[in-house]
């Protein structure tokens, strides 16, 4: 006799699938089945001792069925399963998504407005922003230029590069610690890689790279030390930003890469990661 317990049902048997393998990943064991009704695809709930947890997992994947860690889990599993795009509620998904992730949003709105500025003429933002060299900082006091160049670019394919992975990489976690997590791995990460950029190569630079660069590292690192908080980068794309990296150092490109921003960010990110999992840990010990 069948005693499995029903835990949701969808119309469509691709988030059905989706979930199944997210809460396998987690721990719970789940079976996907087809169903009598209209919501044939049904994610079957093994151990009815497992119903709490797995009701506040369902609960938060019917809110944001699109997010990165669901998909991820199903590449780890070794299966494709992409959501069909649906029209009708896609402009609703990247407002949620926008709401949800305030800081990650507010970064994104303030680079595109600041290169749109400078594209009309209005270079002020880019003027108060720019770097410049430490010596000068300390008589003139204008430190926030230390953080300045993340928000400035200077190209179409500079900004969508580093705001395309901004907002993946950063709503991921953003969800996850919350906005002043990602706040402090952004003032961090900008500050660092800004500074190792400046004593290397001087003030020239600018760009959300070093920071982007930094929260590659974070979620790849959280991704092999903790995998269950589902928080991570598919091999490929990891591998694909790390060659870039490397491509950045041979000068072949017709761009000028700030390449010492990039590495320090990743090792920054890198460390960050470690620190939460470390932290974590202490606490569940204690």
């Amino acid at each position: 006799m069948n005693t499995h317990t029903k835990l949701v049902a969808f119309s469509k048997e691709q988030p059905a699938r989706l979930l199944s393998l997210y809460l396998k990943e987690q721990g719970i064991r789940v079976e996907y089945c087809k169903l009598e009704n209209d919501y044939a695809h049904g994610v079957m709930l093994v151990d009815s001792a497992d119903l709490d947890n797995a009701k506040v997992i369902a609960e938060e994947f019917v809110l944001d069925p699109s997010n990165a860690k669901y998909q991820s889990a199903a590449w780890r599993a070794g299966e494709s399963v992409t959501l069909a795009q649906d029209p009708s509620f896609s402009v609703d998904n990247i407002l949620l998504g926008l709401i949800r992730s305030p800081f990650t949003s507010s970064v994104l709105v303030v680079c595109i407005v600041f290169y749109c500025l400078a594209m009309i003429g209005i270079s002020t933002p880019y003027a108060w922003l720019q770097i410049e060299p430490l010596s000068e900082l300390v008589v003139n006091g204008q430190w926030w230029r230390l953080l300045g160049p993340a928000l400035i670019h200077f190209s179409a394919m500079h900004i969508a590069f580093n705001l395309l992975w901004w907002w993946m990489l950063g709503k991921q976690l953003e969800g996850t610690f919350g906005s002043s997590g990602l706040v402090f791995l952004f003032t961090l990460s900008a500050l660092i890689s800004n500074v190792a950029q400046l004593i290397v190569s001087g003030p020239s630079f600018g760009g959300l790279s070093g920071v982007v660069y930094a929260l590659v590292g974070c979620v790849w690192w959280l991704g092999w030390l903790k995998p269950s908080w589902g928080i991570s980068l598919p091999k490929p794309m990891i591998g694909f930003l790390l060659v870039w990296l490397l491509v950045g150092y041979l000068d072949i490109l017709p761009v000028h890469m700030a390449n010492t921003a990039h590495t320090a960010g990743l090792i920054c990110g890198c460390l960050f990661a470690w620190g939460l999992v470390f932290r974590s840990s202490k606490q569940t010990d204690n």
